[in-house]
C-alpha cells in the first residue's frame, strides 16, 4: 500500500523551463541548450511562444502529448536572474516547485548524454542558482544536457569556461545536438506520460551519438 500511496502523491509536470541568455549573439551558444530544447518541444507539440511581459520571458500554453495542459517558458531576464522570471509564472498559477522542470546545459557531462533528476543542487549554474533561491526549494525536478568540457586540443587541459558555454556548437556538434534534442523531446514526454522516475531510467543510460 504504501508504494500506491507515493505514485498518488507525485505531481505532473505543469511547468518547462529552457535556461538561456536573451539577444540574437547567444542564439545557438552551449550555454542557451535550454532555449534550443523548448524550441524543439514548440516544434513538436506546435505550440507558439509570445513575449510576456509579466512572466519576463517567452511563454506559451498548449496540450502534450498525453493530453494534458502544459506551458512552456524561455526567461528573458539573462540567465543569473532566470528565477525571476520561473517565480513569475509559478506565483501566478500557484505552480508548486514540484511541478516544474528546468532544462539546461552542463559542463560536467559529455556531449550526447542527457541526466534527469528529481531534485538537486546548482551544482554551479548561475541559471539553476537563481531558480532554486526564487522557488525557495531544490525539489524540482531538472533535464541537464550535456555540452562537455572546454579542452586544448594540444595539451588536453581545460580552457577558459566561460568562452567554451558562450561559445557556439561546431558543425559536426550541431549535428549530434539536433539528434541529443530529439532524445530530449522524447526524455520529456515519457515523463509526462509516464512519470519521472520512468524517464529517468530512459533518459540517465542511453548516450546519443553520431548518426553517420
Amino acid at each position: 500500500m504504501a508504494e500506491d500511496n507515493s505514485k498518488k502523491s507525485v505531481i505532473p509536470i505543469q511547468l518547462i523551463v529552457g535556461l538561456g541568455n536573451p539577444e540574437p549573439k547567444y542564439d545557438q551558444t552551449r550555454h542557451n541548450i535550454g532555449f534550443a530544447a523548448i524550441d524543439a518541444l514548440c516544434r513538436n507539440w506546435q505550440i507558439s511562444l509570445a513575449e510576456n511581459r509579466k512572466f519576463q520571458g517567452e511563454y506559451g500554453e498548449g496540450i502534450a502529448p498525453g493530453g494534458e495542459k502544459i506551458r512552456l517558458l524561455k526567461p528573458l531576464t539573462y540567465m543569473n536572474r532566470s528565477g525571476q522570471a520561473i517565480a513569475s509564472v509559478a506565483n501566478w498559477y500557484k505552480l508548486p516547485p514540484e511541478s516544474i522542470l528546468v532544462i539546461y546545459d552542463e559542463m560536467d557531462l559529455p556531449l550526447g548524454k542527457t541526466r534527469l533528476r528529481l531534485s538537486g543542487s546548482a551544482g554551479g549554474h548561475n541559471g539553476m542558482k537563481s531558480a532554486i533561491a526564487h522557488l525557495s526549494s531544490q525539489n524540482f525536478p531538472r533535464l541537464r544536457i550535456g555540452i562537455g568540457k572546454p579542452k586544448n586540443p594540444v595539451t588536453g587541459e581545460e580552457k577558459d569556461t566561460v568562452s567554451h558555454v558562450l561559445g557556439k556548437f561546431s558543425a559536426v556538434e550541431n549535428q549530434l545536438m539536433s539528434d541529443v534534442l530529439q532524445f530530449v523531446v522524447e526524455c520529456v514526454e515519457v515523463s509526462l506520460k509516464q512519470g519521472i522516475e520512468k524517464a529517468m531510467n530512459r533518459c540517465n543510460s542511453y548516450t546519443v551519438s553520431s548518426s553517420e
